[in-house]
Parts: structure tokens; sequence; C-alpha cells
């Protein structure tokens, strides 16, 4: 098996181009020799090479170099992929030295060893399919954004209330601000911080998302901080913090106001000072984050109550960014609908599948109190369960919750998942949003809750 698809050798040396033409034959597909540097462009342009060998000292200057470099800096100019390997019998360290900065990868005298010549020939071939890799999937990465970025392609909606949203994403994402995302369950926090992202000159960094209130208290610091072997018991290798991992592009902390005050003193630090410590040394690690973070309690009035912390809010709050619930935001339902049955008609492979305008009725009707999640959730249902391929009323299982505010909770029938699905949403109410008491209520896990709230959409 050959190593190489195709290698040019450029020397005004004819000896030099038949001794390595019949040693590297060997070993690629294709040697192309020339011994006309002016050629240089034309060859260039017709194809491409993995490795280019380039002679330092043509006839006209034979003992400088100048020529070689030249030629080397013009096959980066129409090639800035390319891998060039210069080589010369004139050469010591400075030569060598100035060789990588003007952009070659290696540097070779004469009369080379072969096997050291097809050494660094392999070592610059998998350089050059590297680079071009990593080129592809920066290219891929940036087609994606220009793609995402279209128009905020996860936030659906041509209200006053979502245009709002978008201009404020518009305008903040390309500045580093701090900024806090308020909104009921389901309403899109995760999409804005991801399009506050994608619009700021950190979009091609890491957008790192925490969900704070998955995080025990026991794991806090581990988890946003990092730690070092044997910090605690199961610390069996050092570990970067979410902190780290995120530096240079963008940390979103969800669900921040279900942090203890301990934990929220502990944030504060690591924001004032822009630096993390990890679990078991005392070295503080720069860092450098775009923070976004987001939650669906009343943040000010906790603040009131000494439930958080005010000088922390400051910190998250350079901008707040209100998002609508899906009941005051009724005319984008239509919208909406058309998304999310377009990607489950994909997904699911009915492609034909069509709403008919009772069941939109039906849908504009309902308050959603899930709003986009419950209402994403539905069409999926709806789409797997239907076999005719006309999607209607009946077909969207929507029992508004007979909850009168403060008061009792009434049924209108007894079926397991709607009435666990209406205690879970009043304990929720009862608590504004506090995880850790709704579940305790209910008893039930933090964890336990958090899957019934996906699983019911709330």
């Amino acid at each position: 098996m050959k190593v190489f698809d195709k290698i040019l050798i450029v020397d005004d040396d004819q000896d030099v181009l038949l001794a390595a033409r019949l040693y590297l034959k060997q070993h690629a597909e294709q040697v192309v020799t020339e011994p006309d540097p002016n050629l240089i462009p034309t060859l260039l342009q017709d194809d491409s090479y993995d490795v280019i060998l380039l002679d330092m000292n043509f006839a006209q200057d034979a003992t400088s170099g100048k020529e070689g470099f030249h030629w080397l800096k013009r096959i980066l100019e129409i090639d800035p992929s390319a891998v060039v390997i210069l080589i010369t019998a004139y050469g010591g360290v400075e030569t060598a030295v100035q060789a990588i900065k003007e952009g070659a990868v290696d540097f070779v005298l004469k009369p080379w060893q072969n096997e050291k010549l097809l050494a660094t020939l392999s070592a610059a071939s998998k350089l050059r399919k590297s680079q071009l890799e990593v080129g592809k999937l920066r290219a891929q990465q940036a087609q994606l954004h220009a793609d995402l970025d279209g128009q905020f392609p996860d936030m659906v909606g041509t209200s006053a209330a979502m245009m709002q949203v978008f201009d404020t994403i518009q305008k903040v994402g390309q500045t580093d601000a701090n900024v806090l995302i308020l909104g009921e369950n389901g309403t899109g926090k995760d999409a804005v911080a991801r399009a506050l992202h994608r619009q700021s000159e950190r979009a091609d960094q890491a957008f790192i998302r925490v969900d704070l209130g998955a995080v025990s208290e026991s794991l806090f610091e581990s988890e946003l901080f990092g730690h070092k072997k044997g910090a605690f018991t199961d610390a069996k290798a050092d570990r970067a913090g979410r902190f780290e991992i995120a530096s240079g592009g963008t940390l979103f902390l969800d669900e921040i106001c279900n942090l203890s005050l301990p934990l929220q003193a502990k944030l504060l630090t690591v924001l004032e000072t822009r630096t993390v410590t990890r679990l078991g040394t005392n070295k503080a690690i720069p860092i450098d984050v775009r923070l976004v973070c987001a939650t669906n309690m009343p943040v000010h009035d906790m603040v009131n109550r000494n439930e958080f912390r005010q000088d922390l809010l400051y910190r998250v709050n350079t901008v707040e960014l209100h998002l609508p619930a899906l009941r005051e935001r009724l005319d984008d339902i239509p919208l909406l609908v058309d998304s999310f049955l377009e990607t489950y008609a994909k997904k699911y492979h009915k492609p034909n599948i069509k709403l008919q305008p009772a069941a939109l009725d039906h849908l504009t009707s309902y308050q959603w109190p899930g709003n986009i999640r419950e209402l994403q959730h539905a069409i999926e249902r709806a789409v797997i369960m239907n076999e005719k391929g006309s999607l209607k009323a009946e077909d969207f299982l929507l029992t508004p919750s007979q909850v009168p505010e403060g008061g009792d909770v009434h049924f209108e029938d007894f079926n397991l998942e709607r009435v666990e699905k209406t205690v879970i949403r009043k304990a929720i109410e009862k608590y504004r949003g506090n995880i850790s008491q709704a579940a305790k209520e209910l008893g039930l896990t933090r964890s336990a809750l958090y899957r019934r709230l996906e699983k019911y959409g709330l």
C-alpha cells in the first residue's frame, strides 16, 4: 500500500529528480518532478499534492536560498494548505529556522538518507491531512452557523413579543455583556442562549450548558471549578471544570435561582476574580467566559426575600431578556405547528401528513401551560400515533388542568397521567418554580421530578 497519493519535487538538478523519483515511486501513487520553478503556479492550479519538495537554490543563485524562499511564499499564496519541505546542499541552523518561519514544515539537507527522507515526508503528509480535515470541519461549522443564523431557527414567531426578543438578541449577542434570560419552563431559554452565542464573536468557541438544578451541592465546585486527583474519594484523575472548558466561549448556567446562598457566594467570587481554583489545589486559573444565565423563578422577588444575592444578580444581569409564555403569543402557534410538523413528519417518515383546520383551532384555543415544549411534544405524539395522514383535533390530548388559583385540585377524569401532570404543575406553582421544595412536597427526588417535568413537557 502506497503511503502517498501525489508528491511534487521541484529542483533544477536532474540527478536529484531522478534519484528522488526512483526511490519515492515505491511509496507514492504518483511522483511529479519539475526542474523549472517558474512552472510551479501552473502545477498548483492544475493539481494538489500531499507534499512538495522544493529546492532552495536554483541556477541563477547557487547558495543564498533567496529563490527557494521566494517560491515558498508563492506556493503558500496559491495554496495556503500546501505542505512544503525545503531541500538544499547549503544549510545551517539559521537557514532552517528561517525556513520554518517562512512557512515550510521541515528542512532536508542533500545528500539525504532515504529512510530519513521518507519519515520526514510521512510526517508532513499526515500534517497536510490533518490541516485539510480541520479546514473541512471549520467550513462545515461556518456553513452550519450560517444556516442556523439565517433567522433564529430554534425560535419561530412573528408576534410583537418575539420580534422584540429577536431584536434584543441581535443587539446584545455581538457584545460580551452578561445576559439573564427570564421565562417560564418550556419557553425556549436554551434556544435563546445558543442564539446569543452564535451572534457573538465567540461563535467558533465552546458553548457549555450547565443545569444548576441538576447539580448537587456536594458536586457543585467539582463540576464548575474542577478538581485535582485525590481531592475527594472518587477523584481518580485531574479534571477541568465547566468554567475552564468554556473559557474563550460561552457558559450557560440554567436554573441559576436553584443555587443555595453558600453556592451563590462561591459563584460570585469566581465572577469577580475571573479565576477558578480546582478542588485540592491553591492555584488560581484565569478564565474568560461570556456568561448567560436563565431562570423560571421570580429572581427580583427572591432578592427582596433574601433568597438570592443582590450582588450576584448585578453580576449576571447586565441585560435582562424576558421570554413570553406561549399563551402570550398565540398568533405564533400556526408557525410553530408547521415547523414541528415538518420536523416530525420527516423524522418518522410520514411526509404526507397534514393538519386539519379544526385541529389548528383546537391548538390555538389551548393555553399551553407547558409552553413551546408542551406544544412540541403534543405534535410529536400526534404524528407518531397517526396512521391516516390527517391530524384531527381529537388526535391532540389536551386537557387544561382545572386548578383554581389558590384552591383545591380538581380533575375532569381520573386518567393517571393527567392527574399526575396536574398535581406536579400545582406543586410547581405553589412553590413558584422551586424544584427542591416542589419535589419534597410530592415525595420525589429532584432527579425524579425533573424526569416527570420532561415527560409531561412542563
